[in-house]
């Protein structure tokens, strides 16, 4: 049995859910996006693709979070 997810990845069910996205083509946009600053993208995903606070935060933290492979 596999311990439950937590952090920003347990918000991921809901978000695919409730906007019809798999989270990886909201990575893919926060990726591609020309602003860097996690407060900037989350009010951006807000007021451009009508994301709630919560889920919004949870896709930068976890996006940002993740090494950038350069």
């Amino acid at each position: 049995m596999s311990a439950p997810v937590k952090g920003p990845a347990s918000y991921f069910p809901a978000i695919e859910k409730k906007y019809g996205r798999p989270v990886a083509y909201w990575k893919d946009l926060i990726r591609i996006s020309p602003l860097t600053r996690h407060m900037e993208l989350v009010g951006w995903l807000k007021t451009e693709h009508g994301l709630g606070h919560g889920h919004a935060n949870a896709l930068v933290a976890h996006t940002l979070a993740e090494p950038s492979g350069d």
